[in-house]
């Protein structure tokens, strides 16, 4: 058979039913291969950076992983942004991409451009992939595609990317490789390991938990397992101890579980971070302590606190070595699974009482949530509002993908979910533009459910021509853009930084946005827009009752302020201090920052507060 010929028959064995791509002359012939077999879907987007962005999507939404198809040239730098995503949120994906002729791509070929369109993409993608791939040999496309696999599943999973030039893709391959090729067979890293093994890192776990009067479990993605949500609740249920979730992992457990204190952090839920920052014992399991979930210092993450931290990568666990006391490189899922079996179940009543003491003293929905009134007496609608008003209409397996801006914050900072809901979106890269090709992707993935789209105005023009993938295939996706005149985030980095400077933000400093509800009947959608509050319930019965594609725009107000979050704050002698992430913007008194302390409030608190 040829190469392309064994490609396709590689996800039919594989059960890989649907994947993404743009045809073009470098990957024409795995395109006739995978159609002329007809077992595998190709899904046609208009951006090959979609391409990559829904396959990763169509694996958070089922757990199944799928491939992007990108020709050479163009076709293939488009899809680096959407493997960089996928890279940083670790999420397996395959990537085949075409290439010139193998006659231009060895590594001795100096020339800047290879044939017509080439180039060598191996070499510009290595750092942002498990293991990178380019096919020289026919022979090799076995072992190539089973190595590829298995790099993408195990370990810290992320994307792989092969390159297989035109030639290659024709020529022909005899499957009689009964083995993986011994150019594939992996190169141990020989060097001395710092880190507690999972026997002795339960054990000192243990030991710190007995110790401890307030512990506290932090949660990661590294724990989602799409066969064992329920396993995961009953071996939590047995550790018995209050735990928290990253915002990755803020669908694995339904908020209302009794021991479920929230998603801490720098945008966080303000109980929680008074209680991660109250901790005397904090488990950190699956989650690599990005800057968005620990604040902005290690040193007043926690601060009180004996540290483990459990992870499956050990550079993530070389990040903050000397402020972590124990470290652990395990798996994730199996830490869990030997704490719960070794662990003398202890009340904590005391500290238990503190942390339904601080979800009752702040709500997530706050004095601060107020709907905003414009200069002209104009009162708009709250995005964190509108986002209490939305849950009343999830399914109860509902799946709801936001992009960045708007929907991502008050998303995340607010949805409650129930224990088979699903909520993601890119945290890593966090690009504009992501919100469209991953709806599209979970849709595919679920074909008999409606996705939810959280998107703003800014984000939908990144992607904006795969609302024609979406009609094409008449995909029920629901899309929410809030309607923020721009770029909202921006806007209150250039107030914070240049006194209300605005530099391309919204349209009276050049970045316009089209009429969504001309463009939605553009592209044939049924529209929607909601201007008031006292339109949202009526409007989304309306959206959520019609089927197949639509578009729901709601209309904020230009300035509104996402809180809580951290912010920096001048002192008594006007030097920005940032504070430590219990001390959210707007401020608590002092008084109350005190009754929510266990520990002596900071200095910086003070100092901000004296100013």
């Amino acid at each position: 058979m040829r190469v392309s010929d064994y490609i396709a028959q590689f996800f039919e064995e594989h059960n890989i039913k649907k994947v993404f791509g743009i045809v073009g002359a470098g990957n024409a012939q795995i395109f006739d291969s995978i159609s002329q077999l007809n077992y595998t879907e190709i899904i046609y987007v208009h951006h090959e950076q979609a391409a990559v962005m829904a396959a990763g999507a169509f694996y958070r939404a089922s757990g199944k992983i799928s491939a992007a198809l990108l020709t050479t040239g163009g076709g293939s730098t488009n899809g680096i942004t959407g493997v960089v995503s996928a890279w940083m949120d670790s999420i397996p994906l395959i990537v085949i991409s075409g290439n010139e002729n193998s006659k231009f791509t060895k590594n001795s070929n100096p020339l800047r451009i290879w044939g017509v369109q080439g180039y060598d993409s191996t070499k510009m993608v290595s750092d942002v992939t498990k293991w990178t791939y380019r096919v020289d040999d026919s022979l090799k496309i076995k072992s190539a595609l089973q190595y590829g696999m298995h790099q993408a599943l195990h370990g810290r999973k992320g994307p792989v990317w092969i390159d297989v030039p035109m030639n290659i893709q024709s020529s022909m391959f005899s499957d009689n490789d009964k083995k993986i090729n011994k150019c594939f067979l992996n190169k141990n890293n020989i060097f001395k390991n710092k880190h507690s093994n999972l026997n002795s890192g339960v054990k000192k776990s243990l030991s710190l938990i007995q110790k401890s009067r307030r512990p506290l479990l932090l949660l990661g993605a590294g724990l989602r397992n799409f066969q064992k949500q329920n396993k995961l609740i009953s071996l939590l249920d047995k550790i018995n101890i209050p735990f928290v979730l990253s915002w990755q992992a803020s669908d694995l457990i339904k908020t209302d579980h009794s021991l479920n204190f929230g998603r801490p952090g720098v945008y966080g839920q303000r109980y929680s971070n008074f209680i991660i920052q109250n901790t005397d014992c904090l488990i950190c399991v699956g989650t690599r302590l990005a800057i968005p979930q620990i604040g902005y210092d290690i040193n007043e993450f926690a601060r009180e606190a004996s540290i483990v931290q459990v992870d499956i990568d050990p550079n993530e666990l070389d990040k903050y070595f000397n402020n972590i006391d124990v470290t652990v490189l395990s798996d994730a899922n199996d830490f869990l699974n030997k704490l719960s079996a070794s662990i003398k179940v202890n009340n904590f009543s005391t500290w238990k009482n503190f942390c339904n003491k601080m979800k009752n003293k702040y709500p997530i929905l706050g004095k601060e949530h107020r709907d905003p009134v414009g200069k002209d007496g104009k009162k708009y609608i709250n995005s964190y509002r509108f986002m209490v008003h939305l849950e009343n209409f999830f399914a109860n397996d509902q799946i709801i993908v936001t992009d960045m801006g708007t929907a991502l914050l008050s998303g995340h900072q607010i949805i409650k979910l129930k224990s088979r809901q699903r909520m993601f979106t890119s945290t890593g890269l966090g690009e504009m533009g992501y919100g469209l090709p991953a709806a599209i992707g979970a849709a595919l993935a679920n074909k008999n459910k409606d996705i939810l789209c959280l998107n703003c105005d800014g984000g939908m023009m990144l992607n904006l021509q795969e609302l024609q993938t979406i009609k094409h295939y008449n995909l029920s996706i629901k899309i929410i853009i809030f309607n923020n005149d721009g770029y909202l985030m921006i806007k209150h980095t250039q107030n914070n930084l240049f006194n209300g400077r605005y530099v391309g933000v919204n349209k009276k400093t050049g970045v316009s946005c089209p009429d969504f509800g001309k463009l939605a009947k553009a592209f044939g959608f049924p529209a929607f827009k909601i201007n008031k509050v006292s339109e949202i319930d009526r409007k989304l019965t309306k959206v959520f009752q019609t089927s197949g594609p639509v578009i729901c725009e709601i209309m904020m107000h230009p300035e509104q302020m996402f809180y809580p979050k951290l912010s920096v704050a001048k002192d008594e002698k006007g030097i920005l201090v940032s504070p430590p992430l219990e001390d959210l913007s707007p401020l608590v008194e002092k008084d109350d920052l005190e009754d929510s302390m266990l520990i002596p409030i900071h200095a910086k608190s003070s100092k901000i507060r004296n100013s």
